[in-house]
């Protein structure tokens, strides 16, 4: 009897100290898909724009958590992934515009994350990487992320016949871009036994306005596309494929993963003059500082997203660094010029005061803030102009070109109290 209930502890005792043992896994994967090109006049939830892509996915992880109203980005693609993944603004890394090169000493989020959670997360960048320049020696395993595959430059010549790049290795791909990238990202996470924290970055609907596979979108039959066809449904297709693939990944990841995952989608600029959409104007979206450039689309939903529906606050790119590093356990809400807003997620607060963006290219030289209803763009050749966001959000009348009343100048003189504080 003795030696019967012996027995009995011990098992117990095994059983117990395994219990014990095994990770709890409380940490949230995160699963953070940006978009390329792609404005609020291209997608549905917004008034911008009247023709709207038929997107389910994408509407569900909207309807499901928060969508941000007033999320800056930079004006293209480079910066905008600089900023986020490194939490500064682009003057301090030197990435002001698309193809410049962000310096290999810059700890980027995925590294920062691991360093300060005892190398919690497995950590992957699937798709467009495009801050390294045009060199191809520096990649994102370079900077310490475990696994890359995808585009290094900017965008593909051809949808169905472009490089891929993979574990330093380069070969040809002839897979459709936006689904060779997420069977990708689904490869690489199924084989995960730990958190992961997988950045898909799609190249669509970046040009060139290729057709997509019929059954990934609803825009009937299309032809060729030629410089005299009408882009749009050529764009909205691209966005429909991207909508198809998103739905396939996370259907194909099991309940349990979903449940314990957290969804971040976003648009990294405004969008192609060429397709743009009223209320914006062609010189008003990408490539510029005006809202339709750097206004851009931000859901956020599943793990920890407890409030759902519309937020005002002013958010930036840089403020994703804290904000998912947060998420991922690190114990620090502030680093660089990155706020979070993780708090968001589950209350109501205010976050930042006031938002900046800028750019920098051989022609142009500005940088922009607002503090919600005053907006302020300075040229470094002297210009400036000035918008009251709240009664003109489309940025139609410079309020510079009247005289100021009281309030609008003493808004100036923050705005530029602030920009004087931001860039020095």
């Amino acid at each position: 009897m003795k030696k019967t209930l012996y027995i009995l502890t011990a098992i117990l005792f095994l059983n117990c100290k395994t219990t014990q043992n095994k990770p709890s896994n409380k940490e949230p994967n995160i699963l953070f898909i940006i978009a390329d090109d792609m404005g609020k006049d291209a997608l549905a939830g917004y008034a911008e724009g009247i023709i709207k892509p038929h997107t389910p996915n994408i509407d569900a992880i909207r309807k499901a958590g928060l969508s941000f109203n007033n999320f800056w980005t930079y004006p293209t693609c480079s910066p905008t992934r600089a900023s986020m993944i490194t939490g500064k603004y682009g003057y301090r890394t030197d990435v002001r515009w698309a193809n410049q090169k962000l310096n290999e000493s810059e700890i980027l989020l995925q590294k920062y994350i691991n360093e300060n959670t005892n190398n919690t997360y497995a950590t992957a960048v699937v798709g467009k990487w495009h801050i390294s320049g045009y060199d191809t020696t520096i990649n994102p395993e370079t900077f310490g992320i475990d696994y890359y595959a995808g585009i290094f430059i900017g965008s593909v010549k051809d949808y169905y016949n472009w490089p891929l790049s993979e574990k330093g290795k380069q070969t040809t791909s002839t897979e459709y871009t936006t689904k060779k990238f997420t069977d990708l990202a689904f490869n690489w996470i199924n084989k995960q036994e730990k958190p992961w924290f997988m950045w898909l970055a799609y190249n669509a609907p970046h040009t060139p306005f290729h057709v997509p596979p019929a059954e990934m979108h609803s825009q009937g039959y299309l032809p060729p596309y030629t410089k005299d066809t009408d882009p749009t449904p050529y764009f909205m297709a691209s966005i429909e494929a991207m909508d198809y693939q998103i739905g396939k990944l996370l259907s194909s990841i099991s309940k349990e993963e979903r449940e314990n995952t957290i969804i971040i989608f976003m648009g990294d600029n405004g969008t192609e003059p060429v397709v743009t959409q009223d209320p914006y104007a062609s010189n008003q979206v990408k490539r510029s500082l005006y809202q339709g450039g750097i206004n851009m689309p931000l859901f956020i939903s599943g793990k920890g997203v407890k409030r759902k529906g519309i937020d005002d606050n002013l958010i930036t790119t840089t403020d994703m660094f804290a904000t998912i590093a947060e998420i991922a356990g690190v114990e620090t809400n502030e680093i660089n010029d990155s706020k979070s807003f993780k708090p968001l997620l589950s209350e109501e607060k205010s976050i930042r005061k006031y938002q900046y963006s800028e750019m920098k290219n051989e022609k142009n030289d500005a940088w922009t803030i607002s503090n919600g209803t005053y907006k302020l763009l300075v040229f470094a050749n002297g210009k400036e102009e000035m918008y009251n966001l709240i009664n003109d959000p489309y940025e139609k009348n410079n309020i510079l070109n009247s005289t100021l009343n009281t309030i609008e100048k003493k808004s100036k003189e923050e705005l530029e109290i602030e920009l004087l504080r931001i860039r020095n």
